[in-house]
Order: structure tokens, then C-alpha cells, then sequence
């Protein structure tokens, strides 16, 4: 419960256009500061939760222990986490290309599903809370590549979760 009070404040800051992304560069060492904040902790924690649900906690697990195993006592970065993830997954899914249009892009998308027949629609826009004139930007072209998992009556309730990678701006 305390876990998910955080991700909800968190996510209340990303969704104001003044919020930052988790990872860009930096200049200074006062900016390197401002970076290491909850938003960054936490919305980092919660996407990490969610590349082990889409993948599964056996691949996500795996793809960990590569890169602990590639990179012990030397240094890395975000993108030698996600090379080893792709390396589990033996090139069904890029990982890096996932995760970048969290990482880079700050806020999160708001996802509507509609539902005609046996059909579901898919769209996502980004998300802001409260619009803040001085500070806003357009985001029009902002896309995530947002990992859907779904469930339908046809299932016994073992093993029947579906995935689908929501990468551009409407599917169906």
C-alpha cells in the first residue's frame, strides 16, 4: 500500500508538463542533483515492474543476471541493462527501443480502450494533469511503446494472459 502511495505521487508530478524525464543529459553537477529525485526512483522502480510482467519474471531475472554477470565491477549505464534483456529475449522484442520511450520522454500516456463486438481499440495520448501555460509544450508526436496484457473468457485461468505492444498512436 505505501509502495503504491508513491507511485502515485509520483506519477502526479509526471503528469505536469514542468515533470523531467528519468534519463537526459546533463551539463552540471547541480543538474546531476536535480535528476536523483522520488519522480526518478520511483517511476523508474514502476517500470522495471512492468518489463517483468511483460516479459515474464524468469526472462526479466535472466536478463538481470547478464548484465550483473557482464558488468561486476565495472561501470554501465541504462543501455547495457536493456542489451542484456535483448539478449534473453534472442531479438523477439527490442527492448532498448521499449524502454527509451519511457526513459526519454517525461509524463506518461493515458490509454483509452473501446470496445466494438469482438474488436478493442486502442489509443494513447499523453497525460497531463493540470496544464501550466508558462511551462507548456506540445507533445503531439510523443509515442510510447506500451507493453498491454489482457485476459478473455476463452481461458481456464492458467496461463491465459495475452500481450500486445501498443507502438504507435491507435491499434486494433
Amino acid at each position: 500500500e505505501d509502495f503504491l502511495n508513491l507511485i502515485f505521487q509520483a506519477m502526479m508530478k509526471d503528469s505536469l508538463n514542468s515533470s523531467h524525464a528519468v534519463s537526459s543529459a546533463v551539463q552540471s553537477s547541480e543538474q546531476i542533483e536535480e535528476m536523483f529525485d522520488a519522480l526518478s526512483y520511483i517511476k523508474g522502480a514502476s517500470l522495471l515492474m512492468m518489463l517483468k510482467h511483460y516479459l515474464t519474471k524468469d526472462v526479466f531475472q535472466a536478463g538481470v543476471e547478464v548484465y550483473l554477470h557482464n558488468h561486476n565491477y565495472g561501470s554501465a549505464n541504462s543501455d547495457d541493462l536493456w542489451d542484456s534483456m535483448n539478449e534473453i529475449t534472442n531479438g523477439t522484442l527490442d527492448v532498448k527501443k521499449l524502454m527509451k520511450t519511457w526513459i526519454v520522454h517525461k509524463g506518461f500516456p493515458l490509454v483509452t480502450v473501446a470496445r466494438k463486438g469482438k474488436h478493442i481499440s486502442v489509443q494513447q495520448e499523453k497525460f497531463l494533469y493540470h496544464m501550466e501555460p508558462e511551462n507548456w509544450t506540445s507533445d503531439a508526436s510523443c509515442v510510447w511503446q506500451i507493453p498491454l496484457t489482457y485476459i478473455t473468457n476463452s481461458c481456464n485461468f492458467t496461463h491465459c494472459i495475452n500481450a500486445y505492444l501498443l507502438d504507435q498512436k491507435s491499434g486494433t
